[in-house]
């Protein structure tokens, strides 16, 4: 498998959808990668924060501190609050997920989600799994910011043709979460 897929997706995807990200948080028991993709941005500072042990690292995180959170290793109710307190006005998450599969499970978290963020969106990493992009403001596909996109060097996988398509989602994934993804 290619180590260098879902950092890379983890990362670009957020950072070229929203407008001006100049904060990043990294909830990450191994950030080495994901700190190393957000460093070919430019401009934005990242911050890293273990997975273990995450509601006590968010709880010291001040509010409305970040633009972007990169959420690993947990799905639970209060973290994505803290996350969505930490969050500015205009931000956007991407956190792990149970497989599509496990409908229960994500319409749990979904709808959880919902009561923060205007957009839910699953996204292909392209490795055979899928993150989960949580956004305030600004929709993955029809805010795609393709200069910043274009202007990236060093990628193996993520580019700005790769971008809305990891967003393609087949029917029954689609009827699965109708009402739940919101997009």
């Amino acid at each position: 498998m290619k180590t260098f897929i879902y950092p890379e997706m983890m990362v670009h995807v957020p950072l070229c959808t929203h407008k001006e990200p100049q904060q990043v948080l990294i909830v990450s028991d191994d950030a080495a990668a994901l700190e190393h993709e957000v460093a070919r941005h430019h401009d934005i500072a990242a911050k890293s924060v273990a997975a273990a042990g995450v509601l006590d690292a968010l709880r010291s995180e001040a509010d409305q501190s970040a633009d972007v959170i990169l959420l690993e290793g947990t799905t639970d109710a209060a973290a994505v609050a803290h996350a969505s307190r930490i969050l500015k006005g205009d931000g956007l998450m991407v956190m792990q997920h149970p497989a599509l599969d496990d409908t229960d499970a994500n319409t749990a978290l979904m709808q959880v989600l919902g009561n923060y963020f205007k957009i839910i969106m699953p996204y292909h990493v392209g490795n055979g799994t899928t993150l989960l992009l949580a956004s305030k403001s600004y929709h993955p596909t029809a805010d795609l910011i393709l200069q910043r996109a274009d202007l990236l060097e060093g990628q193996q996988y993520y580019n700005c043709d790769i971008h809305p398509a990891a967003f393609a989602m087949p029917n029954y994934v689609r009827k699965a979460y109708l009402g739940i993804i919101k997009n």
